[in-house]
């Protein structure tokens, strides 16, 4: 198996539904705006766009299995699976805002090998292969130099729909915005994690995520020379529904600080 010729269809792949996604962002109204549950939307836009990558990855590697957020395709493989987000940020995307994003990951014996990260507001690629670096569109990334937690920024997610730690997170981002240069919130995980592995942000934490928020753009943010974790400062962050992304630099002071103030 050729990772990068598979990961040069793949951004082919993410280019092509960006167009469809674009095209498609005007013509959303309430009407056809399908709730999951509290706070979490979906529309047939995403659906549509899910069933196109599926179909697609398909032709591109016939043996893997998919974990998709839309259930269009969820038939786990022995080797190889497909983690896919067709449109991460649908809650900016219903209001006309960006950042959204494509989240495609492909994991190899339950390892993350291929990871593309498509933000459509601004038409940025980033993507990665296992220790084949980070990128975007066509330039090497690295994640910040930032040394100090105290000069960094700082972004993270608001839970939606999962309050169970919010007493938890409300104290984590009162010591934030006390103690950095600030704290973004920009609706978009796999974005956020983007952000890291080119530098923009210094440190991401969020709860309540899934595989397909993450797998794509963790794997982006170590291959940019990031750390990434869970909020235990363990490596259950692809489907342990909680992760930590930080330059290499602040990663220690970062995740002790989320550790103490999430599990103590």
């Amino acid at each position: 198996m050729n990772l990068q010729v598979i990961l040069n269809r793949v951004i082919e792949l993410t280019n092509e539904v960006a167009i469809y996604l674009k095209t498609e962002q005007s013509k959303i109204t309430s009407e056809i705006i399908e709730t999951k549950g509290k706070n979490d939307f979906v529309t047939y836009v995403d659906k549509t766009s899910e069933k196109i990558i599926v179909e697609k990855l398909k032709q591109i590697l016939p043996q893997a299995g998919f974990i998709t957020e839309e259930n269009t395709e969820n038939i786990i493989a022995n080797e190889y699976n497909w983690i896919i987000d067709p449109l991460d940020g649908t809650t900016n995307f219903i209001h006309g805002l960006k950042p959204y994003a494509i989240s495609i990951a492909l994991q190899k014996n339950n390892e993350t090998v291929l990871g593309v990260v498509y933000e459509i507001g601004a038409n940025e690629c980033f993507y990665a292969t296992k220790n084949g670096g980070a990128f975007l569109n066509g330039n090497a990334i690295n994640v910040s130099e930032n040394s100090k937690l105290s000069n960094s920024i700082i972004s993270t997610g608001f839970p939606y729909n999962n309050f169970s730690r919010l007493e938890k997170f409300l104290k984590s981002l009162k010591y934030f915005v006390e103690n950095t240069h600030g704290v973004r919130r920009f609706g978009s995980a796999a974005t956020d994690l983007a952000y890291i592995a080119c530098g923009r942000f210094d440190a991401y934490y969020e709860y309540g995520l899934n595989s397909w928020d993450v797998a794509a753009g963790a794997l982006i943010v170590t291959e940019a020379g990031g750390n990434v974790c869970d909020f235990s400062k363990n490596n259950n962050y692809v489907f342990g529904k909680e992760i930590i992304a930080t330059n290499s630099n602040v990663f220690d002071e970062f995740s002790t600080k989320i550790n103490d103030i999430f599990n103590k």
